[in-house]
């Protein structure tokens, strides 16, 4: 995966001073607590296949109060009856780890992975996640999320570490999210990932956020070769891969997918809790009695949704005036909800199934946050049985931002040979998906 140098600068540009010292005192690893740590907890068990082709340990999210997750340990080895290790029988590596850190948007996440030497398969060992939950009507600005970031980086490390039941020593590379995203959550992030690369002296990863979905995606789902579709707060693509790319067929041309409905739920202010398009899903499903007229925008292989989004808004405003719908009756913010989710829903699918029909391919994998809604799966759904095809998609916990995936194809590419130099360990707020150089694949 091939990320490029973006400057050249000093080291304390991307090393603050005093950071160091900050993390050192906060992180409390010392030398003897990991040897303790190593000795008294034996090493995670990949598992089975489950129904869907996945290899990953299928594990149980929960939610406290504060919105901070933890996750279900995986289920370890029996080490009663392992073969001593003497200075002729030295020990030999059997998989190799990496723990991974995102923070493009509002939630911070870092998640430990492992992968095989022999097979290949991932194993995930710990997938911890914190959102930044604005209030209702507002967004969420870049300065506030990066302050969030900072202040929960340590304790989401330490809980992720404790999860996953390894020591430092076995991890091979931190991985961390290059771009795209928003800038200052991004940085935020990036300085917790180098500040872990130079206390445990372990390699950097810099990796694509998107091409993070779509390979945790693929592992999760097991799609072979699939046409993905990407729906996030910051990115809409259709895309294929060819030639160690992930090409693009199709795009927004304004606001992504995920902003639309972020920027709605705000002029409707619904609660950002636990995020702004499920709350709207969960009203569109009690709209469906009318279905209001709004711009249908696709042009060509790409779409447009800042019309749609007006167009939305004005109807919210007439509604709150109490006037009426097309058919003569009141409207409600459920009707609207389910209007909006229609229309671009609709659109999304057009484009999908045109790549479809152009690559030959009759798989359809899913990814990013706005593929945790059920209307767009069904919707998919529904063209992919007509063309003979299936619709591959994952849960809240990889279709939202989250650190495993980071882990994941940061691992995938550090297996190639490829690091990230201190000194080109930056970030960048455009880093379009078919700029990498996919390199573990034929």
């Amino acid at each position: 995966m091939s990320t490029g140098t973006v400057g050249k600068e000093s080291t304390s540009r991307y090393f603050p001073p005093s950071i160091l010292k900050y993390f050192k005192r906060k992180l409390k690893w010392s030398s003897k607590k990991e040897a303790q740590s190593s000795a008294a907890t034996p090493p995670s068990a990949p598992v089975p296949p489950s129904s869907t082709g996945s290899s990953l340990t299928k594990l149980e999210d929960k939610n406290n109060n504060n919105g901070f997750t933890t996750t279900t340990p995986p289920t370890h080895f029996d080490t009663a009856d392992s073969p001593k290790m003497t200075s002729s029988n030295p020990p030999q590596k059997k998989r190799r780890i990496a723990l991974g850190c995102e923070g493009s948007a509002n939630k911070l996440g870092i998640g430990i992975i492992s992968h095989d030497i022999t097979t290949g398969e991932a194993t995930v060992l710990s997938n911890i996640r914190d959102t930044f939950v604005s209030p209702p009507g507002t967004g969420f600005l870049p300065k506030d999320t990066a302050a969030h970031h900072r202040a929960f980086f340590v304790r989401v490390a330490k809980t992720a570490l404790s999860t996953a039941g390894i020591p430092i020593s076995e991890i091979d590379c931190i991985c961390y999210t290059k771009g795209p995203g928003m800038g200052a959550p991004l940085t935020s992030v990036a300085i917790g990932a180098r500040t872990l690369s130079l206390l445990w002296n372990k390699p950097l990863v810099g990796v694509n956020h998107c091409v993070g979905h779509i390979e945790m995606g693929r592992t999760i789902t097991g799609a072979d070769n699939p046409v993905v579709l990407y729906v996030s707060g910051g990115n809409t693509q259709v895309i294929a891969y060819a030639e160690q790319r992930y090409r693009i067929f199709g795009e927004a041309l304004d606001i992504a997918v995920g902003n639309c409905l972020d920027r709605f739920a705000r002029t409707l202010e619904i609660s950002n809790d636990p995020a702004p398009g499920y709350n709207i899903e969960q009203l569109a499903k009690q709209g469906g009695r009318v279905l209001l007229d709004l711009p249908y925008a696709v042009k060509g292989m790409d779409c447009s949704f800042s019309g749609i989004l007006t167009r939305a808004d004005e109807l919210a405003l007439m509604m709150k005036q109490g006037k009426k719908g097309p058919d003569g009756e009141p409207f409600t913010p459920a009707d609207l909800c389910f209007s909006l989710q229609e229309t671009i829903f609709a659109m999304l699918v057009e484009i999908t199934e045109r790549a479809m029909a152009h690559v030959g391919s009759n798989q359809v994998l899913i990814v990013g946050g706005v593929g945790c809604n059920e209307r767009l799966q069904e919707m998919m759904g529904a063209m992919a049985a007509e063309r003979g095809g299936s619709v591959y998609a994952t849960d809240e916990r990889f279709c939202i931002d989250n650190g495993i995936m980071i882990a994941h194809a940061g691992l995938l590419a550090y297996e190639t040979g490829f690091e990230t130099p201190l000194e080109e360990s930056t970030c960048t707020q455009r880093f379009r998906t078919d700029e990498v150089f996919v390199k573990w694949r034929d």
